[in-house]
Protein backbone atom coordinates (compact mmCIF):
# COMPACT_ATOMS: atom_id res chain seq x y z
CA UNK A 1 0.00 0.00 0.00
CA UNK A 2 1.36 3.21 -0.84
CA UNK A 3 1.44 6.74 0.78
CA UNK A 4 -0.83 8.79 -0.97
CA UNK A 5 -0.44 12.88 -2.08
CA UNK A 6 -1.99 15.02 0.18
CA UNK A 7 -5.52 16.22 -1.41
CA UNK A 8 -8.30 18.71 0.13
CA UNK A 9 -7.51 22.55 0.05
CA UNK A 10 -3.75 21.60 -0.46
CA UNK A 11 -3.66 20.11 -3.99
CA UNK A 12 -3.60 22.54 -6.76
CA UNK A 13 -6.30 23.01 -8.55
CA UNK A 14 -5.87 23.17 -12.26
CA UNK A 15 -5.88 20.44 -15.07
CA UNK A 16 -3.15 18.98 -16.03
CA UNK A 17 -2.70 16.19 -18.92
CA UNK A 18 0.97 14.48 -18.77
CA UNK A 19 0.27 11.34 -20.16
CA UNK A 20 -1.84 9.75 -22.33
CA UNK A 21 -5.49 8.76 -20.79
CA UNK A 22 -5.31 6.19 -19.48
CA UNK A 23 -1.35 6.51 -18.13
CA UNK A 24 0.89 3.51 -17.47
CA UNK A 25 0.63 3.23 -13.84
CA UNK A 26 -3.17 3.55 -14.40
CA UNK A 27 -2.96 0.76 -16.95
CA UNK A 28 -1.62 -1.37 -14.21
CA UNK A 29 -3.86 -0.99 -12.07
CA UNK A 30 -6.43 -1.82 -14.48
CA UNK A 31 -4.71 -5.00 -15.14
CA UNK A 32 -5.04 -5.59 -11.54
CA UNK A 33 -8.53 -4.69 -11.16
CA UNK A 34 -9.72 -6.85 -14.13
CA UNK A 35 -8.03 -10.42 -12.56
CA UNK A 36 -9.73 -9.31 -8.68
CA UNK A 37 -12.72 -7.09 -9.30
CA UNK A 38 -16.06 -8.26 -10.50
CA UNK A 39 -16.54 -7.14 -14.63
CA UNK A 40 -19.88 -6.23 -13.07
CA UNK A 41 -18.36 -3.03 -11.17
CA UNK A 42 -17.98 -0.49 -14.03
CA UNK A 43 -15.76 2.70 -13.92
CA UNK A 44 -16.60 6.04 -15.56
CA UNK A 45 -12.79 7.21 -15.99
CA UNK A 46 -10.45 4.54 -17.00
CA UNK A 47 -7.65 6.02 -14.06
CA UNK A 48 -6.43 5.24 -10.51
CA UNK A 49 -7.10 8.20 -8.11
CA UNK A 50 -3.90 9.18 -6.07
CA UNK A 51 -5.87 12.48 -4.66
CA UNK A 52 -8.88 14.41 -4.88
CA UNK A 53 -9.71 17.79 -3.48
CA UNK A 54 -12.43 20.88 -4.47
CA UNK A 55 -12.53 20.77 -8.08
CA UNK A 56 -9.88 18.53 -9.30
CA UNK A 57 -8.89 14.93 -8.85
CA UNK A 58 -4.92 14.05 -9.26
CA UNK A 59 -4.71 10.11 -10.60
CA UNK A 60 -1.62 7.95 -9.85
CA UNK A 61 0.28 8.79 -13.28
CA UNK A 62 0.24 12.71 -12.41
CA UNK A 63 -2.87 13.94 -14.55
CA UNK A 64 -5.09 16.29 -12.93
CA UNK A 65 -8.80 16.03 -13.60
CA UNK A 66 -11.59 18.63 -13.65
CA UNK A 67 -14.19 16.87 -11.56
CA UNK A 68 -17.60 17.95 -12.93
CA UNK A 69 -19.28 15.27 -11.14
CA UNK A 70 -18.28 14.70 -7.21
CA UNK A 71 -19.04 11.48 -6.79
CA UNK A 72 -22.39 11.85 -8.30
CA UNK A 73 -23.03 14.38 -6.02
CA UNK A 74 -21.72 13.21 -3.32
CA UNK A 75 -18.79 14.96 -1.97
CA UNK A 76 -20.93 18.57 -2.06
CA UNK A 77 -17.90 20.07 0.02
CA UNK A 78 -15.06 18.67 -1.71
CA UNK A 79 -13.17 15.77 -1.18
CA UNK A 80 -11.60 16.02 1.93
CA UNK A 81 -13.18 19.38 3.66
CA UNK A 82 -11.05 20.40 6.40
CA UNK A 83 -13.94 19.97 8.82
CA UNK A 84 -15.09 16.70 7.97
CA UNK A 85 -11.19 15.73 8.07
CA UNK A 86 -10.53 17.29 11.62
CA UNK A 87 -14.07 15.50 12.62
CA UNK A 88 -13.56 12.12 11.27
CA UNK A 89 -10.01 12.21 12.31
CA UNK A 90 -11.05 13.07 16.07
CA UNK A 91 -13.43 10.20 16.10
CA UNK A 92 -11.03 7.03 14.87
CA UNK A 93 -8.79 8.65 17.48
CA UNK A 94 -11.73 7.44 20.28
CA UNK A 95 -14.00 4.54 18.35
CA UNK A 96 -14.91 3.32 15.31
CA UNK A 97 -17.49 1.58 16.10
CA UNK A 98 -19.76 -0.06 18.56
CA UNK A 99 -22.79 -0.15 17.27
CA UNK A 100 -25.94 2.34 17.86
CA UNK A 101 -27.87 -0.38 18.78
CA UNK A 102 -26.06 -1.63 20.97
CA UNK A 103 -23.64 1.17 22.74
CA UNK A 104 -25.08 4.65 21.55
CA UNK A 105 -23.01 7.92 21.13
CA UNK A 106 -23.81 11.06 20.83
CA UNK A 107 -22.44 11.77 17.28
CA UNK A 108 -25.79 9.82 15.62
CA UNK A 109 -28.42 11.92 17.63
CA UNK A 110 -26.85 15.22 16.55
CA UNK A 111 -26.88 14.24 13.16
CA UNK A 112 -30.24 13.13 13.42
CA UNK A 113 -31.08 16.58 15.67
CA UNK A 114 -29.59 18.23 12.50
CA UNK A 115 -31.64 16.35 9.91
CA UNK A 116 -35.00 17.42 11.98
CA UNK A 117 -34.22 21.07 12.23
CA UNK A 118 -32.81 20.99 8.07
CA UNK A 119 -35.18 19.30 6.23
CA UNK A 120 -38.78 21.27 5.43
CA UNK A 121 -41.89 21.18 7.88
CA UNK A 122 -42.35 23.24 10.93
CA UNK A 123 -43.90 19.87 12.47
CA UNK A 124 -42.09 17.38 15.08
CA UNK A 125 -39.85 15.23 13.35
CA UNK A 126 -37.55 12.26 14.06
CA UNK A 127 -34.73 10.42 12.15
CA UNK A 128 -33.43 7.20 11.41
CA UNK A 129 -29.76 6.48 10.42
CA UNK A 130 -28.68 4.03 7.66
CA UNK A 131 -25.65 3.11 5.29
CA UNK A 132 -26.73 3.72 1.72
CA UNK A 133 -29.54 5.35 -0.02
CA UNK A 134 -31.41 2.33 -1.15
CA UNK A 135 -31.12 1.74 2.34
CA UNK A 136 -33.00 4.74 3.29
CA UNK A 137 -35.63 4.33 0.08
CA UNK A 138 -36.23 0.90 1.44
CA UNK A 139 -36.77 1.94 5.42
CA UNK A 140 -39.10 4.24 4.04
CA UNK A 141 -41.13 1.99 2.48
CA UNK A 142 -41.19 -0.14 5.97
CA UNK A 143 -42.27 2.71 7.85
CA UNK A 144 -45.11 3.56 5.51
CA UNK A 145 -46.11 0.61 5.64
CA UNK A 146 -46.49 -0.04 9.49
CA UNK A 147 -47.93 3.37 9.53
CA UNK A 148 -50.75 3.21 6.93
CA UNK A 149 -51.41 -0.53 7.43
CA UNK A 150 -51.32 -0.94 3.77
CA UNK A 151 -49.10 -2.62 0.80
CA UNK A 152 -48.65 -0.82 -2.13
CA UNK A 153 -45.67 2.09 -3.18
CA UNK A 154 -46.22 4.23 -6.35
CA UNK A 155 -42.88 5.67 -8.03
CA UNK A 156 -43.02 7.53 -11.07
CA UNK A 157 -41.82 7.09 -14.98
CA UNK A 158 -37.96 7.70 -15.18
CA UNK A 159 -37.46 7.32 -11.50
CA UNK A 160 -34.20 5.70 -9.96
CA UNK A 161 -34.16 4.90 -6.29
CA UNK A 162 -31.45 2.56 -5.71
CA UNK A 163 -30.17 -1.74 -6.91
CA UNK A 164 -31.46 -3.54 -3.89
CA UNK A 165 -34.02 -5.99 -4.51
CA UNK A 166 -37.14 -3.30 -3.50
CA UNK A 167 -35.69 -0.43 -4.77
CA UNK A 168 -35.20 -1.97 -8.59
CA UNK A 169 -38.57 -2.74 -8.20
CA UNK A 170 -39.16 1.41 -7.74
CA UNK A 171 -36.48 2.61 -10.59
CA UNK A 172 -38.09 2.95 -13.40
CA UNK A 173 -34.45 1.84 -16.08
CA UNK A 174 -33.74 -1.83 -17.13
CA UNK A 175 -30.69 -1.82 -18.23
CA UNK A 176 -28.07 -1.86 -16.23
CA UNK A 177 -29.94 -1.11 -12.84
CA UNK A 178 -32.38 -4.77 -13.42
CA UNK A 179 -31.82 -6.82 -16.44
CA UNK A 180 -31.22 -9.87 -15.40
CA UNK A 181 -31.99 -9.45 -11.58
CA UNK A 182 -35.49 -10.06 -10.97
CA UNK A 183 -37.86 -11.06 -9.94
CA UNK A 184 -38.81 -8.18 -8.29
CA UNK A 185 -40.42 -7.10 -5.13
CA UNK A 186 -44.26 -6.85 -5.63
CA UNK A 187 -46.80 -4.45 -4.81
CA UNK A 188 -44.83 -1.39 -6.83
CA UNK A 189 -46.71 0.59 -9.08
CA UNK A 190 -45.49 2.90 -11.79
CA UNK A 191 -47.20 6.16 -12.72
CA UNK A 192 -46.59 8.75 -15.04
CA UNK A 193 -44.24 12.17 -14.37
CA UNK A 194 -44.27 15.35 -15.99
CA UNK A 195 -41.72 15.84 -18.12
CA UNK A 196 -41.62 19.40 -19.64
CA UNK A 197 -39.08 18.53 -22.50
CA UNK A 198 -40.97 15.53 -23.83
CA UNK A 199 -44.74 16.40 -22.29
CA UNK A 200 -46.69 19.59 -23.08
CA UNK A 201 -49.34 19.35 -20.94
CA UNK A 202 -49.77 21.21 -17.66
CA UNK A 203 -48.19 20.09 -14.13
CA UNK A 204 -51.59 19.41 -12.90
CA UNK A 205 -52.85 17.91 -16.37
CA UNK A 206 -49.92 15.39 -16.03
CA UNK A 207 -50.67 15.03 -12.34
CA UNK A 208 -54.46 14.16 -12.73
CA UNK A 209 -53.84 11.40 -15.34
CA UNK A 210 -50.89 10.19 -13.02
CA UNK A 211 -54.29 9.70 -9.69
CA UNK A 212 -56.28 8.42 -12.33
CA UNK A 213 -53.98 5.40 -13.09
CA UNK A 214 -53.24 5.18 -9.17
CA UNK A 215 -57.37 5.09 -8.75
CA UNK A 216 -58.24 2.66 -10.71
CA UNK A 217 -55.41 -0.05 -11.01
CA UNK A 218 -54.25 0.36 -7.66
CA UNK A 219 -56.62 2.34 -5.37
CA UNK A 220 -55.54 4.73 -3.38
CA UNK A 221 -56.97 3.16 -0.37
CA UNK A 222 -54.30 0.31 -0.94
CA UNK A 223 -51.25 3.00 -1.40
CA UNK A 224 -49.05 3.23 1.95
CA UNK A 225 -46.91 5.76 0.30
CA UNK A 226 -46.13 7.71 -3.02
CA UNK A 227 -42.28 8.23 -3.36
CA UNK A 228 -40.69 10.69 -5.99
CA UNK A 229 -37.36 12.67 -6.81
CA UNK A 230 -38.05 16.55 -6.65
CA UNK A 231 -35.92 16.51 -9.63
CA UNK A 232 -35.23 13.06 -11.04
CA UNK A 233 -31.67 12.22 -11.06
CA UNK A 234 -30.45 8.99 -12.94
CA UNK A 235 -33.96 9.82 -15.08
CA UNK A 236 -32.07 12.88 -16.45
CA UNK A 237 -32.07 15.59 -13.85
CA UNK A 238 -35.77 15.82 -14.76
CA UNK A 239 -37.63 18.82 -12.88
CA UNK A 240 -41.07 17.94 -12.68
CA UNK A 241 -43.53 20.77 -14.56
CA UNK A 242 -44.76 23.43 -12.13
CA UNK A 243 -47.87 21.79 -10.35
CA UNK A 244 -47.21 18.41 -10.54
CA UNK A 245 -45.70 17.82 -7.34
CA UNK A 246 -48.24 19.83 -5.06
CA UNK A 247 -51.00 17.95 -6.87
CA UNK A 248 -49.52 15.12 -6.25
CA UNK A 249 -48.68 16.07 -2.40
CA UNK A 250 -52.36 17.23 -2.02
CA UNK A 251 -54.01 13.77 -3.21
CA UNK A 252 -51.42 12.13 -0.94
CA UNK A 253 -52.63 14.00 1.87
CA UNK A 254 -56.36 13.76 1.24
CA UNK A 255 -56.07 9.73 0.55
CA UNK A 256 -54.21 9.23 3.83
CA UNK A 257 -50.83 8.11 1.96
CA UNK A 258 -47.46 8.88 3.22
CA UNK A 259 -45.44 11.32 0.71
CA UNK A 260 -42.23 10.72 0.51
CA UNK A 261 -39.58 12.88 -1.29
CA UNK A 262 -36.46 10.92 -2.13
CA UNK A 263 -33.50 13.51 -2.13
CA UNK A 264 -30.33 11.83 -2.16
CA UNK A 265 -29.14 13.13 -4.67
CA UNK A 266 -30.74 16.51 -4.67
CA UNK A 267 -30.09 17.22 -0.97
CA UNK A 268 -27.40 19.23 1.06
CA UNK A 269 -27.38 22.39 -1.04
CA UNK A 270 -27.25 21.00 -4.22
CA UNK A 271 -30.25 22.81 -5.79
CA UNK A 272 -28.95 25.98 -3.79
CA UNK A 273 -31.83 24.81 -0.92
CA UNK A 274 -31.07 22.82 1.66
CA UNK A 275 -33.57 20.42 -0.10
CA UNK A 276 -34.91 20.70 -3.59
CA UNK A 277 -38.27 20.00 -1.96
CA UNK A 278 -37.87 23.57 -0.74
CA UNK A 279 -38.60 25.10 -4.28
CA UNK A 280 -42.05 24.46 -4.49
CA UNK A 281 -42.92 25.06 -1.01
CA UNK A 282 -43.07 20.79 -0.21
CA UNK A 283 -43.15 19.51 3.47
CA UNK A 284 -42.78 15.79 2.49
CA UNK A 285 -44.05 13.56 5.52
CA UNK A 286 -40.91 11.43 5.03
CA UNK A 287 -37.58 12.43 3.28
CA UNK A 288 -34.36 9.99 2.15
CA UNK A 289 -31.24 11.30 2.42
CA UNK A 290 -27.44 9.64 1.40
CA UNK A 291 -24.93 11.42 -1.05
CA UNK A 292 -23.92 14.52 0.06
CA UNK A 293 -24.70 14.15 3.68
CA UNK A 294 -21.33 13.01 4.95
CA UNK A 295 -18.68 14.70 2.56
CA UNK A 296 -18.04 11.01 0.89
CA UNK A 297 -18.43 8.83 3.92
CA UNK A 298 -21.05 5.79 3.35
CA UNK A 299 -24.35 7.31 5.37
CA UNK A 300 -27.94 8.02 4.59
CA UNK A 301 -31.17 8.83 6.75
CA UNK A 302 -34.64 9.01 6.71
CA UNK A 303 -36.45 11.91 8.67
CA UNK A 304 -40.06 13.06 9.07
CA UNK A 305 -42.84 13.54 10.94
CA UNK A 306 -42.82 12.01 14.78
CA UNK A 307 -46.00 9.89 14.48
CA UNK A 308 -44.66 8.32 11.34
CA UNK A 309 -41.60 7.54 12.47
CA UNK A 310 -42.37 6.74 16.07
CA UNK A 311 -45.17 4.05 14.52
CA UNK A 312 -42.62 1.46 14.05
CA UNK A 313 -42.07 -1.02 16.94
CA UNK A 314 -38.39 -1.24 18.73
CA UNK A 315 -35.81 -2.81 17.00
CA UNK A 316 -38.10 -2.97 13.81
CA UNK A 317 -35.45 -0.15 12.24
CA UNK A 318 -31.51 -0.28 12.31
CA UNK A 319 -28.67 -2.30 11.55
CA UNK A 320 -25.11 -3.34 12.27
CA UNK A 321 -23.45 -0.19 10.48
CA UNK A 322 -26.23 2.52 10.50
CA UNK A 323 -25.24 5.22 11.99
CA UNK A 324 -21.35 4.25 12.09
CA UNK A 325 -19.83 6.88 14.34
CA UNK A 326 -16.92 8.10 12.02
CA UNK A 327 -19.72 8.45 9.09
CA UNK A 328 -21.62 10.91 11.40
CA UNK A 329 -18.57 12.78 12.53
CA UNK A 330 -17.93 13.23 8.91
CA UNK A 331 -21.70 14.76 8.39
CA UNK A 332 -21.26 16.87 11.40
CA UNK A 333 -18.45 18.47 9.38
CA UNK A 334 -19.87 18.62 6.11
CA UNK A 335 -23.03 20.25 7.77
CA UNK A 336 -20.41 22.91 9.49
CA UNK A 337 -19.38 23.43 6.60
CA UNK A 338 -22.22 24.06 4.05
CA UNK A 339 -23.38 26.56 7.22
CA UNK A 340 -19.64 28.43 7.02
CA UNK A 341 -19.31 28.55 3.55
CA UNK A 342 -23.45 29.49 2.29
CA UNK A 343 -22.94 27.01 -0.07
CA UNK A 344 -26.65 27.60 -1.14
CA UNK A 345 -26.05 30.72 -2.06
CA UNK A 346 -22.35 29.21 -4.11
CA UNK A 347 -24.56 26.48 -5.53
CA UNK A 348 -27.11 29.56 -6.77
CA UNK A 349 -24.17 31.44 -8.35
CA UNK A 350 -22.60 27.92 -10.42
CA UNK A 351 -26.52 27.59 -11.65
CA UNK A 352 -25.78 30.98 -13.65
CA UNK A 353 -22.63 30.42 -14.46
CA UNK A 354 -23.27 27.13 -16.19
CA UNK A 355 -26.73 27.73 -17.77
CA UNK A 356 -25.42 31.00 -19.36
CA UNK A 357 -22.47 29.23 -21.01
CA UNK A 358 -24.72 25.91 -21.90
CA UNK A 359 -27.12 28.24 -23.33
CA UNK A 360 -24.67 29.96 -25.37
CA UNK A 361 -23.39 26.16 -26.16
CA UNK A 362 -27.04 25.46 -27.30
CA UNK A 363 -27.28 28.56 -29.72
CA UNK A 364 -24.30 26.79 -31.98
CA UNK A 365 -25.08 23.30 -31.57
CA UNK A 366 -28.55 21.97 -32.46
CA UNK A 367 -28.46 18.61 -31.00
CA UNK A 368 -28.66 20.80 -27.42
CA UNK A 369 -32.33 20.15 -27.04
CA UNK A 370 -33.13 21.21 -23.76
CA UNK A 371 -30.93 22.98 -20.59
CA UNK A 372 -31.84 21.85 -17.03
CA UNK A 373 -32.00 21.64 -13.84
CA UNK A 374 -31.36 23.54 -10.12
CA UNK A 375 -28.88 25.33 -8.81
CA UNK A 376 -24.90 22.96 -9.58
CA UNK A 377 -27.43 20.36 -10.73
CA UNK A 378 -27.63 21.18 -14.21
CA UNK A 379 -27.78 19.04 -17.39
CA UNK A 380 -27.97 19.02 -21.14
CA UNK A 381 -30.47 17.16 -23.24
CA UNK A 382 -29.61 15.32 -26.59
CA UNK A 383 -31.39 15.18 -29.17
CA UNK A 384 -31.32 14.27 -33.26
CA UNK A 385 -31.37 17.60 -34.60
CA UNK A 386 -34.97 19.02 -35.85
CA UNK A 387 -37.30 16.19 -33.68
CA UNK A 388 -37.48 14.82 -29.80
CA UNK A 389 -35.71 11.81 -30.69
CA UNK A 390 -33.10 11.08 -27.99
CA UNK A 391 -29.36 11.23 -29.34
CA UNK A 392 -27.47 8.93 -27.42
CA UNK A 393 -24.54 9.16 -29.79
CA UNK A 394 -22.95 12.09 -29.68
CA UNK A 395 -23.89 11.89 -25.85
CA UNK A 396 -21.45 9.47 -25.13
CA UNK A 397 -19.08 10.87 -28.20
CA UNK A 398 -18.83 14.15 -25.85
CA UNK A 399 -18.76 12.60 -22.40
CA UNK A 400 -16.20 10.10 -23.74
CA UNK A 401 -14.07 13.59 -25.45
CA UNK A 402 -13.57 15.36 -22.84
CA UNK A 403 -12.59 12.24 -20.29
CA UNK A 404 -9.81 12.19 -22.93
CA UNK A 405 -9.20 15.91 -21.97
CA UNK A 406 -8.99 15.69 -18.30
CA UNK A 407 -12.30 16.94 -17.77
CA UNK A 408 -15.01 14.79 -15.78
CA UNK A 409 -18.50 14.68 -16.91
CA UNK A 410 -21.09 12.08 -16.07
CA UNK A 411 -24.01 10.86 -18.96
CA UNK A 412 -27.85 9.73 -17.35
CA UNK A 413 -31.32 9.41 -18.51
CA UNK A 414 -33.89 6.29 -19.52
CA UNK A 415 -32.79 7.01 -23.28
CA UNK A 416 -28.87 7.66 -22.30
CA UNK A 417 -28.96 11.23 -23.79
CA UNK A 418 -28.44 13.16 -20.85
CA UNK A 419 -25.02 14.93 -19.37
CA UNK A 420 -25.35 15.76 -16.06
CA UNK A 421 -23.26 18.21 -14.23
CA UNK A 422 -22.84 17.80 -10.73
CA UNK A 423 -19.76 19.57 -9.56
CA UNK A 424 -18.27 20.02 -5.88
CA UNK A 425 -19.93 23.55 -4.58
CA UNK A 426 -16.40 24.53 -3.76
CA UNK A 427 -15.09 24.14 -6.95
CA UNK A 428 -14.46 27.69 -8.26
CA UNK A 429 -15.73 29.66 -11.02
CA UNK A 430 -12.47 29.31 -12.88
CA UNK A 431 -12.61 25.77 -12.99
CA UNK A 432 -15.93 25.47 -14.44
CA UNK A 433 -15.59 27.76 -17.09
CA UNK A 434 -12.41 25.46 -18.00
CA UNK A 435 -14.64 22.54 -17.59
CA UNK A 436 -17.23 23.93 -20.09
CA UNK A 437 -14.49 24.82 -22.49
CA UNK A 438 -13.30 21.05 -22.76
CA UNK A 439 -17.17 20.35 -23.35
CA UNK A 440 -18.09 23.18 -25.89
CA UNK A 441 -14.73 22.04 -27.96
CA UNK A 442 -15.87 18.48 -27.97
CA UNK A 443 -19.09 19.38 -29.21
CA UNK A 444 -17.64 20.83 -32.01
CA UNK A 445 -15.07 18.25 -33.00
CA UNK A 446 -17.78 15.51 -33.00
CA UNK A 447 -20.59 17.68 -34.82
CA UNK A 448 -17.32 18.22 -37.50
CA UNK A 449 -16.50 14.90 -37.77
Amino acid sequence: MKMHAAGGPGLTQKRNIVTEIPGPKSKELMARRNNAVSTGVSSTLPIYVQAAGDGVILDVDGNTFIDLGAGIAVVNVGNSAPHVVSEVQDQVTAFTHTCFMIAPYEGYVEVCEELNALTPGKFAKKSALFNSGAEAVENAVKIARVFTKRDAIVVFEHGYHGRTNMTMAMTAKSMPYKHGFGPFAGEVYRVPVAYPFRDSRSGAEVAAAAILKIEKEVGADNVAAIVIEPIQGEGGFIAPTIGFLTAIRDFAKQKGIVFVADEIQTGFCRTGQWFASEHENLEPDLITTAKGIAGGLPLAGVTGRAEIMDSVHPSGLGGTYGGNPVACAAAIGAIRTMKEMDLNARALKIEKLMVDRLKKMQSKFNVIGEIRGRGAMIAIEMIKPGSLEPNSEITTTVAKGCHSEGVLVLTAGTYGNVIRFLPPLTMNDELISEGLDVVEAQFAKALKA
